[in-house]
């Protein structure tokens, strides 16, 4: 999902190109996929639980990051996008041209990276980062069906038939071509594993039902996809409202990534503390005025990739609606309300270093202008659970504060 900073630098790697095997035995699935990679660093760590298995291969050690991630450096035009029938045989484009009005070099409160470059590891020149997949992600999922997808959520509106809550700020009745804001990053406490919290920009077109089309970016701690409490940086994008289409991440063929040095669905680091340092990320989303193709920038001026307009129907034009806000599952598995947190897991009257904050707001219009909000609207729809509240300042522009601790004595 937050909001920014990331850095990363290079290092000599050893580069084998190897064929990267996925094979997932069990009586549930039998799923095997052949990537070009070029492999990390050899590492001599021991516990090696989660090595993805490689058939008729020795398999090399790779270097882990401190949460436990093999990244693999894969050939830029061999990664999953290019799986998709209307890209076979393309390679990714040129970035386009950034939004007017956008500072790359925008100040942040401190700067944040991802924990596998924390050695001073990235992948090279012409290849990007993805975090390996493994047998036991696959198996942490209430389903196959469901592995690296949302199901059955709604966006914004009327929730309460729904165990998705949220507290976000929106602005709709216009055309909109792209948005950006930083995100505070925190660590919330998510209590089930098939729970999760989330703190994202959302990208909306078409109605809330089966042709919904969103593109997201941002943060979220989620057990089930990562088999962690970290925070990491995802992306999400669907065209028929999470029914059949999009995934997290790189977990489908749609989004081209083009970066070599940040790895979506990586956890980032460091994090807030209450009444502590703050850390937040940037997210810029907009649409590529010369080709319509919607394009994600993190950090100062780091673009990540595309998704492609013709995964779309609705977004191939423009945006109807712009969120920023923060997303939890409630599951109610102990028969009450969940106590999985939003954001810093504080309630928004708590102010800065101690609730999370959405900060700068901005939306991108038709003359490819980054824009202030006008007509910003709120929606907590659990207020005694999680809340949101909006302000303008000449430093931070339009800004929110939200979330809180889930269950409490006014949320049961």
């Amino acid at each position: 999902m937050a909001s920014s900073s990331s850095s990363s630098s290079s290092s000599t790697a050893h580069r084998n190109t190897i064929p990267l095997i996925f094979t997932f035995v069990s009586f549930l699935l039998v799923l095997s996929s052949l990537t070009p990679v070029l492999s990390l660093p050899i590492s001599s760590d021991s516990g090696h639980r989660n090595q993805t298995f490689r058939p008729h291969q020795h398999v090399q050690r790779l270097k882990r990051s401190p949460d436990g991630d093999v990244i693999d450096c894969v050939l830029s035009h061999l990664q999953p996008a290019f799986d998709h029938p209307q890209l076979k045989g393309q390679k990714p484009l040129d970035p386009p041209a950034r939004p007017k009005g956008h500072d790359s070099e925008d100040a942040v409160t401190e700067s944040l990276f991802q924990l596998w470059t924390n050695s001073s590891v990235s992948c090279p020149e012409g290849t990007v980062p993805i975090r390996r997949t493994t047998e036991n992600d696959v198996l942490r999922a209430s389903s196959i069906r469901r592995f690296g997808r949302k199901i059955r959520r709604g966006v914004r509106r009327d929730t309460m038939s729904s165990d998705h809550e949220h507290a976000v700020a929106f602005v709709n009745g216009d055309q909109y071509y792209g948005a950006k804001a930083s995100i505070n990053v925190w660590t919330p406490r998510v209590t089930d594993q098939y729970e999760f919290s989330l703190s994202q920009v959302w990208v909306i077109a078409g109605s809330f039902g089966h042709d919904l089309n969103t593109i997201e970016a941002g943060w979220q701690v989620s057990p089930e996809l990562y088999g962690d409490g970290y925070p990491r940086f995802f992306t999400y994008w669907t065209t028929d409202a999470y029914q059949a289409t999009g995934c997290y991440n790189l977990l489908c063929s749609g989004f081209v990534q083009t970066n070599n040095r940040i790895a979506i669905g990586a956890a980032i680091s460091p994090r807030s503390s209450y009444k502590s340092r703050q850390f937040d990320i940037g997210i810029m989303i907009w649409k590529d005025p010369k080709h319509g193709h919607w394009w994600l920038e993190f950090g100062p001026g780091l673009l990540i990739g595309y998704w492609p307009s013709f995964l779309f129907s609705h977004l191939r034009g423009a945006a109807s609606m712009i969120q920023f806000g923060g997303e939890i599952v409630n599951t109610r598995s102990t028969g009450y309300h969940t106590s999985t947190q939003m954001g810093s897991g504080h309630f928004a009257d708590e102010g800065f270093g101690k609730a999370s904050y959405f900060r700068n707001l901005q939306v991108v219009d038709w003359d490819n202008s980054l824009l202030p909000l006008s007509n910003l609207h709120l929606l907590a729809d659990h207020p005694s659970c999680y809340n949101i509240k909006a302000g303008t300042n000449s430093v931070w522009g339009n800004y929110i504060y939200y979330g809180g601790p889930g269950r409490n004595g006014r949320c049961a």
